[in-house]
């Protein structure tokens, strides 16, 4: 009795500007999403980590996605964010070059993500949107940092107080 005739299930999103393109990602896995802030730099640590931040006394791991997707980097602007997600268990920030709406898309509206994206980054995508404006590229968060990433950044995290103060 409970089958739904006609009824469309849908997601709701982060929608969020990289490199002059949307992406979007499932709001269930966003913590929050705060003003830039400055990111401390840690010494030693792995290349797709720029830094890490003190957010209310917590020390959380930074990723810019500009980097991560091999885009070329930009200027900081008033417009930049950090999106807390929550990837595995663990808070990581992504730096973004602004988010600009919560979205509730149909889920009919998803597409695969399309075999003309035979990048590398492709393994992050999780579908693409067809909205009237524009198209939106889904990331699954939990593929845009691999598992033995996220073992290295639980031990940024793990610093002492002083080196994120």
């Amino acid at each position: 009795m409970s089958e739904n005739t006609g009824v469309s299930e849908e997601r709701q999103l982060v929608v969020f500007d990289l490199n002059e393109e949307a992406y979007g990602v499932d709001i269930s896995a966003v913590r929050e999403i705060i003003r830039m802030q400055e990111i401390t730099r840690v010494p030693r640590a792995p290349e797709f980590i720029e830094g890490v931040i003190n957010l209310r006394g917590k020390v959380i791991p930074v990723v810019d996605l500009r980097s991560r997707f091999s885009m070329p980097g930009t200027e900081r602007t008033d417009e930049h964010r950090i999106v807390v997600v929550d990837v595995g268990g663990q808070d990581i920030g992504m730096v973004v070059d602004a988010v600009t709406e919560v979205s509730r898309i149909p889920s009919s509206s998803i597409e695969p993500p399309s075999t003309v994206i035979t990048t590398n980054d492709s393994e992050y995508l999780t579908g693409i949107v067809k909205s009237e404006e524009k198209l939106i590229i889904l990331l699954d968060i939990a593929k845009v940092i691999s598992d033995s990433e996220q073992v290295q950044l639980s031990e940024v995290q793990q610093l002492p107080d002083s080196v994120a103060a």
